[in-house]
């Protein structure tokens, strides 16, 4: 039986193939994965910026640029701990709410008037001993940051007790949980360690 010779029937020349759209490709900016890959290399240039302003702001602290000077004043500081100890003075401070100690008279007895005294955080110290200096020097030392270190002047409000401004904001945004304390006057000083808002003790009897 003969094969079937007959050939599909061709498609109009008037009918053509559809157009494919091709979509429209999305800006790079709205892509998260350009955003992803920049974070990385964004937040440690930040953290740069951040740690060179803080090492420019304050010192650590870590090395002396005369330590050959500071050797040879420890012999110094060895018969300031002895003359301490000689007088046997031992030094009780904590933080007190009140008026400002730096106002003449502040603490006395019917001195100051009303509304003059400035409200503020204070430091009152308490000396005993064979001595009653005129006034103390209290030094407050950071263990790494020597830009944060303060002196504070202390006068007295009455006998053996000693009042100075203490201005936690001073230190920074950062809270100070420790200071190095050295306490001072003349020929003598006392050292120790305070954790505030905690009262603190020096003293250089021995136990």
């Amino acid at each position: 039986m003969p094969h079937d010779q007959t050939q599909p029937a061709a498609a109009p020349a008037w009918r053509k193939p559809a157009l494919t759209v091709a979509p429209i490709p999305t800006p790079w900016y709205r892509e998260p994965w350009p955003w992803l890959l920049m974070s990385g290399p964004a937040l440690v240039i930040v953290a740069g910026v951040i740690t060179t302003t803080m090492a420019f702001r304050t010192a650590d602290g870590l090395v002396a640029s005369d330590y050959y000077k500071q050797g040879l004043m420890i012999n110094r500081t060895l018969a300031r701990d002895d003359a301490a100890r000689k007088h046997h003075l031992v030094a009780r401070a904590g933080l007190t709410e009140g008026p400002d100690a730096g106002a003449p008279g502040a603490g006395m007895p019917g001195a100051g008037t009303p509304g003059a005294s400035t409200p503020g955080k204070r430091l009152r110290l308490t000396l005993t001993g064979d001595i009653a200096p005129p006034a103390l020097s209290l030094r407050l030392v950071h263990p790494t940051r020597a830009g944060l270190d303060r002196t504070i002047m202390l006068t007295p409000v009455q006998p053996g007790v000693y009042e100075g401004m203490f201005d936690p904001a001073a230190a920074g945004t950062v809270p100070v949980t420790r200071w190095l304390v050295t306490l001072e006057q003349g020929d003598w000083r006392l050292t120790g360690e305070w954790r505030p808002p905690a009262p603190f003790q020096l003293t250089s009897v021995t136990q």
